[in-house]
């Protein structure tokens, strides 16, 4: 008996292969990626023997440096390290999936109509407005005010990570209450960032990056669905947002709702040509699959396809995976290094008259600030008539889906790198610092709060319904 040959090394690379598909596919496998990358860069920024590393690398200089004719070095991005590389050029990429993602929503998904939309917005108002006037009560006074808008954002991957992981404890209407507001939460954590958290505003540049703007919209009105005339106008918004005062990553946010949403080609046209290049293509039958005329047919079946999507689904589609697995676990990497040594980094609950008390603003505000201001917001929707409660859903568990708002993570972290800036530089850093590891606690305080309720209000409902 003649025995075949196996070879497990093979079997080994599609085995590892499924499971790496399968891992991405999960919907907290961004979390876990993010969990892991905080964990390796608070070891990195601690460790004795990586810390100067870590820092130095963060501090390398990312510019391009380019002589003009009269010998003068001039560099571009202006003071641009690895650290500002991440947060004002990948995070544009970050900001702008997360416009096509709300304009998509507002189009055709929870925010298409007001009475869709109407709770979960007004839900995310209440949850912004609470944990702002939280931080603004314990800070009142004090050098750290200005840094209001850390415990206002929501962490939509971490939030529907969880209750992926809770399963059907937790109604699917509630699921997608949770998903709605927390788009609607980042739609108000980017105008809070535009309008708080920016530099001096430069008038001319600014007017030239609203004249572009304006391309835009003109070219999105004539029908335009050709990339090169958004992405040439969308380096130069960036460019301008850069240097007028207005935070950099806004433009992306910008260029997401300037991309066209129409396909190129109607459904008719779509289903006329693919149906003559497949009839051309079974008529070439000579030689090996695929000849030079099928090869032909099929790169217009592919071209045809494509053009039947939209630019924005399509960009969504494509950025969505890099997003999620290699900017924001380069953002976390980043950010999330916050070097312990000092001990005073670690009294979150603490408060100084002249520095106040950053971290129990925001501990206080996410953990408590925002399940109480979804909650309640709720409540004042319903009882005037705008809102609806999600199906099969009761209030408590409402309650306590509402506490995984709390967890803030990306948003609450970016907004800390961006706030304090008109302190000296040393107390800058230490609110900072700070303000990282408060949102760090926090966040972890208000998923093992929510679960936790969860499953508690959850096996109450189960033995209340068997009872009957």
């Amino acid at each position: 008996m003649k025995l075949t040959p196996t070879y497990s090394w093979q079997k080994t690379v599609r085995t590892q292969g499924l499971f790496y598909n399968e891992f991405f596919k999960r919907p907290w496998a961004q979390g876990a990626v993010l969990i892991i990358c905080v964990a390796v860069a608070m070891l990195l920024a601690n460790l004795p023997f990586t810390k100067d590393f870590y820092h130095g690398v963060l501090e390398t200089n990312f510019s391009l440096c380019f002589q003009t004719p009269g010998g003068q070095r001039v560099m571009f991005p202006r003071d641009m390290t690895v650290e500002s590389f991440i947060n004002d050029i990948l995070m544009t990429v970050f900001f702008f999936t997360v416009g096509l993602e709300i304009r998509r929503e507002m189009k055709t998904g929870e925010l298409s109509s007001p009475k869709k939309a109407m709770m979960p917005v007004i839900a995310a108002l209440g949850g912004v407005l609470a944990p702002a006037a939280i931080f603004c009560c314990v800070n009142a006074g004090t050098s750290s005010a200005s840094g209001w808008g850390i415990p206002t954002a929501t962490d939509i991957a971490f939030a529907v990570g969880i209750l992926s992981i809770l399963g059907d404890k937790v109604p699917l209407s509630l699921k997608v209450f949770l998903t709605a507001l927390a788009i609607a939460d980042d739609l108000i954590a980017i105008l809070v960032v535009a309008f708080f958290y920016g530099g001096q505003i430069n008038p001319g540049l600014l007017c030239a990056a609203l004249l572009l703007i304006l391309f835009g919209v003109v070219a999105n009105r004539l029908g335009e669905k050709r990339g090169f005339f958004y992405l040439v106008p969308a380096l130069a918004i960036w460019t301008l947002f850069y240097y007028s005062g207005i935070h950099a990553t806004m433009s992306g946010v910008v260029m997401a709702f300037l991309v066209p949403m129409s396909p190129r080609y109607s459904e008719s046209y779509f289903r006329a040509k693919s149906r003559r290049c497949y009839r051309r293509l079974s008529e070439c039958e000579d030689g090996p699959f695929p000849n030079g005329r099928q090869r032909h047919y099929l790169r217009k079946i592919a071209r045809v396809s494509s053009g039947s999507v939209s630019m924005s689904a399509r960009l969504e589609h494509k950025l969505s995976p890099i997003v999620n697995f290699v900017i924001m676990p380069l953002f976390a990497l980043a950010n999330a290094g916050v070097e312990i040594a000092d001990p005073s980094y670690l009294k979150i609950f603490s408060f100084d008259a002249l520095t106040g008390g950053v971290g129990l603003g925001i501990f206080l505000g996410l953990v408590i600030g925002k399940p109480l201001g979804i909650s309640l917001a709720s409540f004042l929707a319903l009882k005037l008539g705008v809102g609806q409660m999600p199906s099969n859903a009761s209030w408590k568990m409402l309650v306590a889906v509402a506490c995984l708002g709390g967890i803030g993570f990306t948003m609450s972290i970016f907004v800390d790198t961006l706030s304090f800036s008109d302190q000296s530089p040393e107390i800058m850093q230490q609110l900072r610092d700070m303000g990282k590891v408060a949102v760090l606690m926090a966040s972890l305080a208000a998923g093992l709060l929510g679960a936790l309720l969860i499953n508690i209000v959850s096996g109450f409902e189960t033995k209340r319904a068997r009872a009957r």
